[in-house]
């Protein structure tokens, strides 16, 4: 019987193979979860580079949220990886949840990564 590493691992692995084959180009905007924060990067798979990144316990974040963990730290973190994205000319994602069901702090995230500009 798999453990529950192994099955998160094998899921995570599944969720991004399909991401990277739909990608056809498009940077890849993963999700991190952890129970006190949360984190997010705009990843160029074909050059192997982070484009952009945002999490919840940077210091300009810490001093304006109450937690790291909840939904509106996962909204100011989308808000915030997509306008860093969108500097450096990255317009359209793929967006990868990582294994992580699509609701609450990452549903959220997504949506205010759309609101700040970025397609997908």
């Amino acid at each position: 019987m798999a453990t529950v590493k192994a099955r998160t691992v094998r899921r995570k692995a599944t969720v991004r193979r399909a991401i990277k084959k739909a990608a056809t180009g498009r940077a890849r905007l993963t999700v991190f979860r952890s129970s006190k924060h949360i984190y997010a990067q705009v990843i160029d798979d074909s050059k192997g580079q982070t484009v952009a990144s945002a999490s919840s316990i940077e210091k300009d974040m810490r001093g304006s949220l109450k937690t790291g963990a909840n939904v509106d730290a996962a909204k100011a973190v989308g808000k915030l990886v997509a306008e860093r994205a969108m500097q450096k000319g990255v317009t359209t994602v793929v967006f990868d949840r990582g294994g992580y069901l699509y609701h609450g702090r990452i549903k959220a995230l997504g949506d205010a990564a759309r609101e700040g500009g970025l397609k997908f």
